[in-house]
């Protein structure tokens, strides 16, 4: 190999890139990673027996390279799992022989739900317009949800806000009701002091008006076909949580010549004539290492990056020091029983409830978001027949009084924040961990309006590549990540050319789940 590039990061955008360096050119990646796993934030942790997605994460993507490649590196399942055998479940089974219960390297075919709690009853996620949703919210709530519909789509407001761009799609009621408060809970600030475009982004087309003109489409033509896009209803999941698969790619990765360097932060970056000439990394024992390369991908925090350069423009150190991000902390617990229970038709184990994993809109409930282990996989808790895995999400910032509590007192805080709300019972928990993860949701509030100045900054070193979703400050989903590494790799490959492909990754307009 006669070019080494130099990769930033072992989470899915920087394993994406080596990877696809190895296999389409003769430049030799070599791996930093701060860790001493690979994954990054889309990594599993294993505690007693049991596992945990810190996410976490549905495999699905609307990109053929992306597809391709989850299944160039792992089988999904040809006969059935644990669960199918006890539920006799039958499913779309793959023409392979990949068992899941004789081998660990094996995609799970999974099924779908996610759903919103609030009010103590369920709802759809994204809402949809039926009458299980106006029964849950009562005639006085549906009442205002459609009078401040119809005003909406009346006088629409500037979108100058991430509260006006939900507003002109959901009326101002529903946009009280189930984006307001959740998404302070999420970014610490109110919706409208955030930019427009973090929904533009996550949210897409989806609207209350599209929801509406179905239904209405159906109601006068019998004979009326969507031309709306569904939500996907399955999934593929690695049947011990998405490290797995990261693993085996870095497996790949070594096997085909590429390095993977652990435990190394990188803290300096020498630069000339818009080129990167070197990094200065940090090990764990203090030592530092230089190494140099042809091209360099980062996935590291733009923050962090900015802050290694040797040289920087005071206006554009300004803008990168200040950009926001959320924290995480993730709480595991492992579970005898839930103390809410399945009353939909979808048959599970225990009669646990089905959703992979549940938005928590209880005004008083501090948690995010909480995943039910046991149903993006049986093999994640350690006995699915008699136990349930879950995790909670808690949104903070770095240094905060949630960030530096004690961990067990945290954990006793969570378990009282979803008893509150009768989710579960303190005496139902038999074991439990916790984890802080820095950076985990680049912000899209404060000087990110002028995130384009660091963009074209970074983007006028011709051999520095941004990827991923720390690496872009953008919340991307998984498969965006690994699309920006991929986007990357073709221009090296190329002979290189306009980095927009790259930053251009998860721009389109439709909706993340929705299947064509």
């Amino acid at each position: 190999m006669s070019k080494t590039a130099v990769i930033i990061g072992a989470g899915p955008a920087g394993l994406t890139a080596a990877y696809q360096l190895l296999k389409t050119s003769n430049i030799k990646p070599i791996i930093v990673e701060e860790l001493d796993c690979v994954g990054g934030i889309a990594r599993t942790i294993t505690y007693n027996n049991n596992r945990l997605d810190i996410g976490p994460h549905r495999f699905f993507s609307k990109s053929d390279d992306v597809n391709n490649l989850w299944h160039e590196l792992m089988p999904v399942q040809g006969h059935p799992s644990a669960e199918d055998k006890l539920l006799n479940i039958e499913k779309p089974l793959a023409n392979t022989e990949a068992d899941p219960d004789k081998q660990d390297v094996v995609w799970l075919i999974r099924n779908r739900l996610t759903r919103i709690f609030f009010v103590r009853k369920f709802f759809d996620y994204p809402i949809t317009i039926k009458l299980q949703t106006f029964t849950n919210m009562g005639l006085r709530r549906t009442l205002k949800v459609v009078a401040g519909y119809i005003a909406a789509t009346i006088r629409k407001r500037k979108e100058n806000s991430l509260e006006n761009f939900y507003i002109n799609r959901f009326g101002k009621p529903l946009y009280k009701l189930f984006f307001e408060d959740y998404t302070e809970k999420l970014w610490g600030i109110h919706p409208s002091n955030i930019s427009a475009s973090w929904g533009a982004q996550r949210v897409k087309e989806l609207s209350l008006s599209r929801a509406i003109k179905e239904v209405l489409a159906k109601a006068f033509n019998r004979n009326y076909r969507s031309k709306t896009t569904s939500l996907i209803d399955q999934f593929i999941y690695p049947k011990n949580g998405s490290s797995e698969l990261w693993n085996v790619m870095a497996k790949r990765i070594i096997e085909m010549g590429g390095e993977i360097h652990f435990n190394m932060r990188v803290n300096g970056i020498a630069s000339a004539n818009n080129r990167i000439e070197y990094i200065t990394a940090t090990k764990s024992d203090g030592t530092t290492e230089i190494l140099r390369g042809d091209f360099f991908f980062s996935s590291m925090p733009v923050s962090d990056l900015i802050r290694a350069f040797d040289q920087v423009p005071d206006k554009i150190a300004e803008i990168s020091d200040a950009l926001p991000y959320r924290d995480l902390i993730l709480v595991g617990l492992t579970l005898q029983k839930m103390k809410i229970t399945n009353t939909t038709q979808i048959q599970t184990v225990g009669n646990i409830i089905p959703d992979c994993w549940i938005y928590l809109q209880e005004r008083e409930v501090k948690a995010g978001r909480m995943q039910i282990t046991n149903n993006l996989s049986p093999y994640l808790p350690d006995d699915f027949r008699h136990h349930v895995g879950i995790g909670l999400e808690y949104f903070c910032n770095e240094g905060d009084a949630d960030w530096n509590m004690e961990p067990s007192d945290f954990i006793r805080f969570a378990i009282a924040d979803l008893s509150g709300v009768d989710i579960i019972s303190p005496a139902d928990v038999i074991d439990s961990v916790h984890l802080r993860v820095r950076k985990a949701y680049p912000a899209y509030f404060g000087s990110y309006s002028e995130f384009y100045k660091v963009q074209q900054f970074l983007d006028s070193f011709t051999n520095l590549f941004c990827i991923g979703r720390n690496g872009q400050h953008r919340y991307n989903n998984m498969d965006h990540s690994m699309l920006t590494a991929i986007e990357a790799v073709k221009l090296v490959a190329s002979g290189q050319g306009d980095k927009c492909t790259v930053w251009n990754v998860n721009t389109e307009s439709e909706y993340h789940e929705e299947k064509q």
